[in-house]
């Protein structure tokens, strides 16, 4: 389902390698599906753009969130916590997108009900595939909740 210019997909990347976000930014680029991409350098910015406080007080809700697991101030872990005991929160898709493939971090980050677990691939092409699928899903195959 292909939500169309009126409506894009609006995507929050929570990751603090600026290399990392550039690659996901310029696979999702590529892409026909419209989408509004939102970064934000470590899980304590997340929070806050997340419930509009300080700086990102005109934030909008995104429609997914591509989490990076390791950073600094708050990591992945306690994001994923944070936002799914969160009641306005819980219902926004998490894909876990981490350079892990420890079993701790992937039980873990199900545990705590991430939506996906995606190990980012070293190979460009493959990283740029990788992100492209998880655009496609979330852009046109799955239905997401509204926004409030």
């Amino acid at each position: 389902m292909d939500r169309g210019a009126t409506n894009p997909v609006r995507i929050l990347v929570v990751d603090d390698d600026p290399g990392d976000v550039l690659m996901i930014e310029e696979a999702l680029a590529d892409s026909e599906i419209a989408k509004v991409i939102d970064v934000v350098g470590d899980g304590q910015e997340a929070m806050e753009f997340l419930r509009r406080e300080g700086r990102h007080v005109d934030a909008r809700r995104p429609d997914v969130i591509l989490l990076d697991l390791n950073m600094p101030r708050m990591d992945g872990r306690q994001v994923l916590g944070e936002v799914k005991r969160d009641e306005d929160l819980r219902t926004i898709p998490i894909v876990v997108l981490t350079t892990s493939n420890a079993d701790t971090d992937i039980v873990g980050s199900y545990s705590l009900q991430a939506n996906a677990y995606v190990t980012k691939p070293i190979d460009l092409d493959d990283f740029n595939d990788v992100v492209r699928r998880i655009d496609e899903f979330f852009g046109r195959v799955v239905v997401l909740p509204k926004r409030s």
